[in-house]
């Protein structure tokens, strides 16, 4: 096996949900492949960190300014954001995550795991890749992660990664491989109660605000457009082209979030930041991630 970082890949190719759940053998292979880029890209997600974008959103949450916030993010970081001041249940009732999370591992009769107990047992299982990783992260080097989770690898063989059975199923005598992050995949279905509830908060606000998305994923630009439908005032802050573009009743500012939200949360919530430490924490507090290049 290589022991050098894995070169960027011109693209990646995705995994579809077919793919993942197939019960053949074929199926078991596209489980190997996602699972070890999967392996080597949680811990970058599992460390990341809220950048000042995800603080005011917070800000605007903790104030009720924000009561509901839907994202199309499977990274968590809108929870972390708001971990010193909201207890899960709280932030579960406040925040969809429309396409899931990638902290959460599910198989295929319905077992939920915790993601870090599952990379426990991906390290467990194949101690030779586990090295490997313990090696990047003694050196400070990273593989590129994309958003999901995912990276991209060239010139790697992924037939004798093994992934662990389900353990619930096999103390159920059951064996089963088919596990996946609780989280949508090309070519999956939204549940039928995540859809229902974005409708829900959708109807029951006074107004939508979208921040940082192409809406290019049809689950969220169908959301937009039910809000204009329902005569809603939308306003987006997001620089380039978007779906949403050709569509009437919708406002736009093209400028990066990491600009102007932290001075607009400001502007909105007065003297309360200076009255609140929390808020004023929140408003200090962030990653300052200026664009790559590849932007």
């Amino acid at each position: 096996m290589s022991r050098q970082l894995p070169e960027q890949e011109s693209a990646s190719t995705p995994a579809f949900y077919h793919e993942l759940v197939d019960s053949t053998e074929k199926g078991f292979a596209f489980r190997q492949r996602y699972w070890l880029r999967s392996y080597l890209g949680y811990t970058p997600v599992r460390d990341a960190l809220p950048n000042t974008t995800h603080y005011a959103l917070a800000a605007l949450q903790y104030s009720s300014i924000i009561p509901k916030l839907i994202t199309q993010n499977v990274d968590g970081l809108h929870h972390k954001a708001l971990s010193s001041v909201w207890n899960t249940a709280h932030k579960q009732e406040r925040i969809l995550e429309l396409h899931g999370s990638l902290h959460k591992v599910h198989c295929s009769h319905g077992h939920v795991m915790d993601r870090a107990t599952f990379q426990d047992r991906l390290s467990a299982a194949n101690p030779e890749w586990k090295t490997y990783v313990d090696e990047l992260e003694a050196t400070g080097q990273r593989p590129r992660t994309n958003p999901d989770g995912d990276v991209e690898l060239e010139g790697i063989a992924y037939d004798s990664f093994r992934v662990p059975e389900c353990a619930t199923c096999l103390a159920e005598n059951r064996h089963n491989s088919i596990l996946k992050p609780e989280l949508i995949f090309f070519g999956e279905s939204i549940r039928q109660d995540v859809r229902d509830r974005s409708y829900a908060d959708i109807e029951h606000c006074s107004r939508l605000f979208l921040v940082g998305t192409t809406l290019a994923t049809y689950s969220a630009f169908r959301l937009l457009r039910h809000a204009l439908e329902l005569k809603k005032p939308v306003l987006m802050l997001n620089i380039g082209p978007t779906r949403a573009d050709p569509l009437s009743g919708l406002e736009k500012i093209e400028m990066s979030s990491r600009i102007v939200m932290r001075d607009a949360v400001r502007a909105v919530l007065g003297s309360r930041v200076d009255d609140d430490p929390i808020i004023e924490r929140m408003l200090r507090s962030g990653v300052v991630q200026p664009p790559s290049e590849d932007d």
